[in-house]
């Protein structure tokens, strides 16, 4: 599978296998791009994620290293796999039914460093190049969102959300669905929602959010 999501489950299946074992090297970057056809950025982005899971260690001028606690890593991803299983269909629905209703917890909670984060999120997606960067930003404003609830029941769940985006379906329907009027849309969208947190505005921030994710629901499923 040529994309990001068939490079991580390549490295965790080698883990998982045991053909690579604490210490020994991963392939470069620069081998790895080519072997999946991906991006850089692509490539760094899983690598990213599982190192800051504690799978892997890079070092400088040196490369990517198994670390000693891979394979309890390993095992704790397994354990999630159900979470692999949810449909593109299924997410929305989840998303609709509770990214509205979180959103008093938020505008209770939410402090300066939190707005700034999804002011920073909403940036790098208006600045992003490639789709995939794009979704993947869009992805961290609903999960920062989320994580200014300071619930960390409601930021383990939309961190499960995330990675049902990270699946291949979900980013072929977006390959399909998202034309660049769209995306302007749903930056204009975030915006907005931003906004309406920031000044404390329940009724406002759960009419865009609804709106917006009806929007996108619409888009994905039914382009």
């Amino acid at each position: 599978m040529n994309t990001a999501s068939g490079l991580r489950d390549y490295i965790l299946g080698s883990l998982r296998a045991g053909r690579w074992q604490a210490g020994d090297r991963l392939p470069t970057e620069r081998a790895l791009c080519e072997q999946f056809t991906i991006s850089r950025t692509s490539v760094r982005r899983v690598l990213q994620e599982l190192k800051d899971l504690g799978a892997i260690s890079q070092t400088v001028g040196s490369g990517t290293y198994v670390t000693e606690q891979a394979g309890a890593v390993v095992n704790g991803i397994a354990a999630a796999a159900p979470v692999r299983q949810t449909s593109p269909a299924e997410l929305m629905e989840a998303r609709l039914a509770l990214e509205p209703a979180i959103l008093d917890m938020v505008i209770g909670n939410a402090t300066a460093a939190d707005f700034e984060q999804m002011d920073a999120c909403c940036e790098k997606a208006e600045a992003a190049i490639t789709l995939e960067d794009f979704e993947h930003w869009d992805g961290m404003l609903h999960e920062v969102i989320a994580a200014a609830a300071h619930n960390s029941f409601v930021t383990n769940v939309f961190q499960l959300m995330n990675q049902v985006r990270n699946q291949g379906e979900w980013g072929v329907l977006k390959k399909r669905s998202v034309t660049p009027e769209r995306r302007l849309q749903y930056q204009a969208e975030h915006r907005q929602l931003v906004q309406a947190l920031k000044r404390r505005d329940m009724d406002e921030a759960r009419a865009v959010a609804t709106e917006h994710l009806l929007r996108v629901q619409r888009n994905l499923l039914r382009p």
